[in-house]
């Protein structure tokens, strides 16, 4: 009977937290709610489309921080985005004499201020059609969008789109995307 019952409360807590999620607005994100009490991180390792990324961040040593005060604005490939980038480049990227490079990559998917999708909207539509925006990796991409889809142009001229937006976070907030940036050349 004390078990039944810890299970009820434990499925309770974890309805109460999953309601929580639902009524901020956020979207679920590779099957799982995002919850805007908690940071980047903490939301991140719960989703399934996202296990490259966050073993990546951890093997660069990022997590202190994107669970640091922000605010961010992490643009975040999907599994399926580092797939198709060219074989053994993940494998390569996460071995240590790869370090540094793996740092600028994922730093360039960080930028240092709290953005919305609408006000990145804003600023390309402001700037006629593109918006030039440097990251906390000192790459600088280009932003654009066609309707309500966000794009990013990387160093190297290939181009992301923000699959799901506006992901709100303790310390920023989410922009998932399709394709993995990289810096220029």
């Amino acid at each position: 009977m004390k078990r039944l019952f810890l299970l009820s409360a434990s499925a309770l807590v974890l309805g109460a937290g999953v309601a929580l999620a639902y009524q901020s607005g956020n979207p679920d994100v590779g099957g799982a709610p995002m919850f805007p009490e908690r940071n980047i991180v903490e939301n991140a390792v719960n989703s399934a489309d996202h296990t490259v990324l966050v073993a990546a961040v951890q093997a660069a040593g990022l997590v202190d921080v994107l669970t640091g005060e922000g605010p961010f604005t992490v643009l975040a490939p999907t599994n399926d985005a580092f797939a198709a980038l060219p074989e053994g480049t993940v494998e390569s990227l996460l071995e240590p004499e790869n370090l540094a490079m793996l740092q600028t990559i994922l730093t360039c998917h960080v930028l240092a201020a709290n953005a919305l999708s609408g006000d990145i909207m804003g600023m390309i539509d402001a700037a006629g059609g593109a918006y030039e925006v440097s990251t906390v990796g000192g790459c600088a991409f280009t932003l654009m969008h066609d309707g309500s889809t966000v794009m990013i142009e990387d160093g190297q001229g290939r181009v992301a789109n923000v699959t799901i937006a506006d992901v709100r976070q303790s310390n920023g907030v989410i922009h998932v995307i399709d394709s993995v940036l990289l810096p220029a050349g």
